[in-house]
């Protein structure tokens, strides 16, 4: 294999893919380095295998839903936002579907259709891709070309993009490389947090609940100082260790961000019936148990709660469950309302990094162009990607990212190669 490149493209995930093959497109000569036997792996287990390959939003809507460095990525994603994104897979032959919250993704479901047709994407411009290449070292030699050593290879670069990812889902490859590259090269890197990631909880009744899913629960965290740091409504799950489901992965940024800061443990409320006021859910304890006046407590709340919550809620209330209903208190009847819409667990940690959806922290933004993804410390150096420390909710607002980031580097990456103007906008 030829060892003189135009731009080198470390990383062939979703944001190396799209760089390799923009830089291509341009013009430039481009080798593409992936450590594992295959490009794409994390694209395959996005979205439950299905792909969110990003959202049908406005520039201000996608940086609302960036909150680690949104305002970064404002020209990027104006250079290729999601409406550009979706014309890139259509024309690749890839149809698309758009559901609830403005998600996009592969009308087939299946995340293959989308690395197939970012592969062929590169392949149709020329780039190369060379597989099973794990990078030892990266640095610019006496005259100002880039060095690459992959094993007992060695390439040269006119520039080079690092995109080899966070360090989140380590098992397809993304296991932190990227930050020991930066830092090499003088960058300054925060250590990676996970977010997006289930939550563990110190009650140990969880674990009853296991399996259970909450459609339409709102849930609130607040810090050790009782700051509230975010609410979400929507499904929850409940796991053997605590909690996960959208809502949680939503309000898990804040809370990782405040374990870190050193900020917990973590209260976590549960409003299990959201939808109405205290007083209005006390009027439907009195129905219920009015309707049900020779019952136990222990049988009286099926059409209240779902089957495996009962039992929980029953010990948690400290209402003995044989107690006939008519004999329950008003204070108590007060007391179970309060716990059906403040349901309390103390969150401890969050499961490891490589559980997390994506990785908090990386490559500082402040020595990085916001326009190029240019490395303002080495010229020819550019990043794109979770490599850097930028970070979304769940939403397709993440790979969207890595899409944009991904085009401003390759195509800032050949330009600077080929020291030419700047080619067309087509992508």
């Amino acid at each position: 294999m030829d060892i003189y490149w135009d731009v080198i493209v470390i990383g062939g995930g979703a944001s190396g893919l799209m760089a390799a093959g923009r830089a291509a497109s341009a013009g430039a000569k481009v080798l593409l380095l992936e450590k594992n036997e295959e490009v794409g792996k994390k694209i395959l287990v996005t979205g439950k295998g299905r792909c969110n390959v990003t959202n049908d939003c406005d520039k201000e809507e996608f940086q609302r839903n960036m909150p680690g460095n949104g305002r970064f990525l404002y020209s990027a994603f104006s250079q290729f936002d999601s409406e550009k994104v979706q014309k890139f897979f259509l024309d690749l032959g890839v149809k698309l579907k758009t559901e609830r919250g403005r998600r996009v993704f592969p009308q087939s479901d299946r995340a293959e259709d989308i690395r197939s047709a970012l592969l062929e994407y590169v392949r149709a411009h020329g780039a190369r891709i060379a597989t099973n290449k794990t990078v030892s070292s990266v640095h610019s030699d006496e005259n100002g070309r880039w060095v690459v050593e992959a094993a007992h290879d060695r390439y040269m670069g006119k520039s080079v993009v690092i995109a080899t990812g966070g360090a989140s889902y380590p098992t397809t490859g993304s296991t932190g490389d990227g930050y020991r590259m930066a830092r090499a090269l003088g960058h300054r890197v925060f250590d990676p947090i996970p977010s997006l990631v289930p939550l563990e909880t110190v009650e140990d009744w969880v674990r009853d609940l296991q399996g259970l899913t909450l459609k339409n629960a709102s849930v609130q965290v607040w810090n050790s100082h009782g700051v509230l740091l975010g609410e979400e409504f929507g499904e929850l799950l409940f796991t053997h260790f605590g909690v996960s489901g959208p809502v949680i992965l939503t309000v898990s940024r804040a809370v990782a961000r405040a374990l870190a800061d050193n900020q917990g443990p973590i209260k976590l409320t549960i409003n299990l019936k959201p939808a109405i006021s205290r007083d209005e859910l006390d009027n439907r304890l009195q129905r219920e148990f009015a309707d049900q006046v020779r019952r136990q407590f222990k049988n009286s709340l099926k059409n209240l709660l779902p089957r495996l919550l009962i039992p929980v809620v029953i010990r948690l209330s400290g209402i003995d469950p044989e107690t006939p209903v008519h004999q329950i208190s008003r204070e108590q009847r007060l007391d179970l309302g309060n716990l059906l819409q403040q349901m309390t667990l103390t969150v401890v940690r969050t499961r490891p990094l490589a559980e997390a959806v994506i990785t908090m922290g990386g490559v500082e933004i402040k020595e990085v162009q916001p326009k190029t993804m240019a490395s303002r410390l080495k010229l020819g150096l550019y990043f794109c990607g979770e490599v850097l420390d930028i970070d979304g909710y769940t939403g397709g607002y993440n790979l969207q990212a890595a899409f944009s980031t991904g085009v401003a580097a390759g195509q800032a990456a050949a330009v600077y190669a080929l020291g030419c103007q700047t080619p067309g906008d087509g992508i």
